[in-house]
Formats: C-alpha cells, sequence, structure tokens
C-alpha cells in the first residue's frame, strides 16, 4: 500500500517481495548502507549465512543471513532471487546493492535493518582477528526465545 509521497522507485518489487504471503510481515525496510553493501562485496562469504552469530540481538532479530547475487537495479530477476530466500527468511543482503529487511512492523524492521549494519560493521572491524561467534547451541537458543 503506497501511503503518499513520490511515486514507487523502480525497486519497488523488492519490497513486494519480501511480504510473500507471511502474515506476520507487515512492513520493509530496504537501505543502500555502507557495511552492509561492503560485506555484499568480499567474495569469501558463506552465500547461506553472510554474517556470523556475533550478538544475541543479531541472532534474536535476523537469525540468518542469506545473500542473492547480483543483479541490475529494476531487474525481475532480482525479485525471484530475493523471493525465494524471503521465503524463508526475513532478512535478504542483495549482492553489490544491500539489505531488504520485513518486520511485523516499521519499527521491528527498522531495529532489525540496524542490527545487520552494526553487525556488518563489526565483521569488517574484526577481519584478520580471531573472533568467538555464538555457538549453533547458543544460536538455537535465542532464535527459539525471539520467536
Amino acid at each position: 500500500m503506497r501511503v503518499g509521497g513520490d511515486k514507487p522507485t523502480k525497486e519497488a518489487f523488492l519490497h513486494k517481495c519480501m511480504y510473500c504471503g507471511k502474515d506476520n510481515r507487515r512492513a520493509v525496510v530496504h537501505l543502500h548502507s555502507t557495511y552492509s553493501v561492503a560485506v555484499s562485496l568480499l567474495k569469501q562469504v558463506n552465500e547461506r549465512d553472510v554474517l556470523p552469530p556475533l550478538t544475541a540481538y543479531y541472532v534474536m532479530r535476523i537469525g540468518f543471513l542469506p545473500l542473492v547475487p547480483y543483479f541490475p537495479p529494476g531487474d525481475e530477476a532480482l525479485a525471484a532471487a530475493v523471493g525465494a530466500a524471503a521465503a524463508n527468511h526475513h532478512a535478504v543482503l542483495m549482492a553489490n546493492h544491500g539489505p531488504v529487511v520485513a518486520g511485523k512492523s516499521l519499527t521491528d524492521a527498522q531495529y532489525a535493518t540496524e542490527e545487520v549494519e552494526e553487525t556488518a560493521k563489526l565483521f569488517l572491524l574484526l577481519q584478520n582477528h580471531e573472533i568467538l561467534p555464538l555457538t549453533d547451541e547458543q544460536r538455537t537458543t535465542l532464535i527459539n526465545l525471539s520467536k
């Protein structure tokens, strides 16, 4: 639903495909934020889960963050790739582009987007350092707590 302002951009389909028939998704935030875009440019990342589980709030708000391949802005193939990832994830990182995040409210989507950006920043700051991410067990516990 358009609430006003300028007409939707050629990327409006990104917002639409994030809803994916999920009743709990009521708002979508899409940014071209510096640290998230920087992470999307790295060659050696896990495309199924781009950022490691560094903090409890990142895990509780995001869980897992898949990376979809690059497509030019406005390309319908981008909508298909984001839609496929959004079927199982409420946050997606687009290669060479940025994050798109759905939430149960605009505030929820905004806070989740901030967690993506801050975790991307931490991830980049910690490159070439040994890190101690949360364990799979800790991650599972946190995801279950956030449901």
